[in-house]
């Protein structure tokens, strides 16, 4: 079994992995490259569920972890992590219904909901491996 201390890093991992898997996506399909996008966002969606559960798994037997910066980094830091929760709380339906929209070949109505989801996913993805960066290799 893997020690705990490993699933902070783990999960930078699973968040950058995120971030590369869409950006990919979003040009296979500017391409029209759609099943090289859809592998894309599938894996997507299947790292960032794995991120969720081993953040989960590690905050449950963890705790929180407090941030140790200080002076002008403290509020940086916070602005960053508050917007990052928020936009993460919003996008688990939006990516799920974007998903939904897709399988079911509803593709007027994925691409409309996907202009916002993609965006959001992409901040939360690259958001989530500064606020591991700021936490754990700066204070």
């Amino acid at each position: 079994m893997m020690p705990y201390s490993l699933l902070p890093h783990v999960n930078a991992f699973l968040n950058a992995t995120s971030a590369v898997l869409l950006v990919a996506g979003y040009l296979c399909i500017r391409k029209k490259l759609i099943n090289f996008h859809r592998w894309c966002m599938v894996v997507a969606v299947a790292t960032s569920s794995l991120f969720l559960v081993s953040y989960l798994v590690y905050h449950s037997r963890v705790g929180s972890v407090r941030f140790q910066g200080q002076g002008w980094l403290r509020p940086v830091y916070f602005t960053i992590l508050i917007s990052h929760t928020l936009l993460a709380v919003t996008l688990v339906p939006l990516v799920i219904i974007t998903l939904r929209r897709a399988l079911e070949e509803k593709f007027d109505r994925h691409r409309r909901i996907a202009h916002w989801t993609l965006p959001l996913w992409f901040y939360v993805s690259v958001t989530g491996v500064v606020v591991y960066l700021m936490l754990y290799h700066l204070s």
